[in-house]
């Protein structure tokens, strides 16, 4: 199935502005109003630890959208492209590429496949100071000026790689890449009273699939749990949308379990 950017994975959101119709959400570029620039871009004046953690796995995810930067041009020079051709690109720059969304990069889900580049994973920095993870994160393999992600928001980066990593085998089975645990009606209560404002109540309000293919919540949470997973935690880059990072983690995994219930297909006319 081809995908864009999963623009708003099996999380909870918040209703995207402007939007009254199916077909606008459908074909939205993902804007917001003004008033919205300081909630998806900005940062509080005493920032939280989940929103910290929340924010750096945002930018985890994509630190252009995050933070509302340029995209970068052509490919990262650190990027492996001796081992791995298919990728090129401002995609290259992105964290998450080498890493994986599961954290562990090479020992992970993109162990195999056209994301695999025998880079580790982020999972050995569990625990360590953030000081010396910005550091690292400022080294020769990770080319991140200051105007690209300032200091401070570098630090938000290295507490999430501290502090705000998940392992994902406790619930996703690798062979398969499927939920494999997880209570399925709590997940549906959470759903329908939270994340169903933005998505519907069967996940197919908003479709971002193309050239004919079908992206729901349903196919995402079904096929790509580690991503939709990371964006449960910490919300999608550049759009209006909350996350559960503040609260229990059973929640997440139970949304995640319901998530991979849902429709795959389009409505019947």
């Amino acid at each position: 199935m081809q995908r864009t950017v999963f623009a708003v994975a099996a999380a909870l959101a918040l209703a995207l502005p402007g939007a009254s119709s199916a077909d606008e959400h459908q074909n939205r570029d993902y804007d917001h109003k003004p008033e919205a620039q300081d909630f998806i871009h900005g940062a509080p004046e005493v920032p939280s630890e989940a929103w910290t953690l929340a924010a750096g796995g945002r930018i985890y995810d994509n630190w252009w959208d995050a933070l509302d930067r340029e995209k970068p041009e052509g490919t990262n020079p650190a990027y492996p492209v001796s081992v791995n051709k298919e990728q090129s690109g401002p995609g290259t720059w992105r964290c998450k590429e080498c890493h994986g969304w599961d954290y562990l990069g090479k020992d992970g889900i993109y162990s195999k496949g056209g994301h695999f580049t025998g880079i580790k994973g982020i999972n050995g920095a569990i625990g360590k100071p953030v000081e010396e993870i910005g550091k690292t994160l400022r080294d020769a393999n990770h080319p991140y000026t200051t105007e690209m992600i300032t200091d401070e928001e570098i630090q938000r980066v290295a507490a999430f790689f501290s502090r705000g990593q998940v392992d994902m085998r406790s619930f996703i089975d690798y062979e398969t890449r499927t939920v494999n645990t997880g209570d399925k009606e709590r997940g549906r209560a959470i759903f329908q009273t939270t994340c169903a404002a933005c998505h519907g109540f069967d996940g197919r309000l908003i479709d971002w699939g193309e050239d004919g293919a079908h992206n729901y919540v349903g196919t995402e949470a079904a096929e790509l749990p580690d991503e939709v997973m990371n964006k449960i935690l910490n919300a999608h880059t550049g759009v209006q949308m909350i996350n559960l990072r503040a609260f229990p983690l059973s929640d997440a995994i139970d949304v995640l379990a319901y998530a991979a219930t849902l429709p795959l297909e389009p409505p019947t006319e």
